[in-house]
């Protein structure tokens, strides 16, 4: 098994974070997005949609998205559980990862619209695709928006999807820190999100 992986982007980070709380050890592959290694010819025999993570499975299929691939590995090894136990907590879970995956999306807006390097690449994958630079404010207001609605829901919980940890938060850790690069700082102004962050961002895993 094998995780082609760029250390930088949030995606692939999300899927370290969980194959380190479950202990394991996958082997890194890395691919170099800043110089574009992920549009070769190579690498879209791997993933045609041009996007990491992808995981290599021991039969030598590929698995790419972060989710699909991370409900792959909870199969294999199901402790410890970080896609939820019971059938509610399970729909909580998936629930709440997707909202955090739309934080995710709101900061992508802002920073492929406004960054230079992303210039004629402003969404994923091979396709060439202008900047849009008015999509920049409504990409920081989705953002301050999103955020105010995972402060609500950390006031009341322990953890994203409620009182156990689990990949929700693995995505809304990545999602608070790929949002400073748009120079958000969400913590800063919301003591319920400091709170968690502060808790999450001290587990072993995070520095995966």
């Amino acid at each position: 098994m094998r995780l082609f992986d760029y250390n930088r982007a949030p995606n692939p980070r999300r899927v370290r974070i969980f194959i380190a709380e479950k202990g394991l050890k996958i082997p890194l592959v890395k691919v170099d997005l800043m110089r574009m290694q992920q549009l070769s010819p190579e690498f879209r025999q791997i993933n045609p949609g041009a996007t990491l993570p992808v995981l290599e499975t021991d039969d030598g299929s590929y698995i790419s998205e972060s989710l699909a691939i991370c409900h792959y590995l909870e199969d294999l090894h199901p402790e410890p559980n970080l896609l939820g136990s019971s059938r509610a907590e399970k729909a909580q879970v998936i629930m709440w990862n997707n909202i955090a995956e739309q934080g995710m999306d709101a900061a992508a807006e802002v920073l492929r619209n406004i960054s230079p390097g992303f210039r004629g690449h402003a969404l994923p994958g091979p396709a060439p695709i202008e900047q849009i630079p008015a999509l920049v404010e409504r990409g920081q207001t989705r953002v301050n928006q999103f955020f105010d609605r995972i402060e609500q829901q950390l006031k009341n919980n322990a953890y994203l999807a409620g009182e156990n940890y689990s990949f929700a938060d693995i995505t809304l850790m990545a999602t608070t820190e790929f949002a400073d690069w748009v120079e958000t700082h969400a913590y800063k102004t919301r003591p319920a999100l400091q709170r968690w962050y502060t808790e999450v961002t001290a587990r072993p895993a995070a520095n995966a």
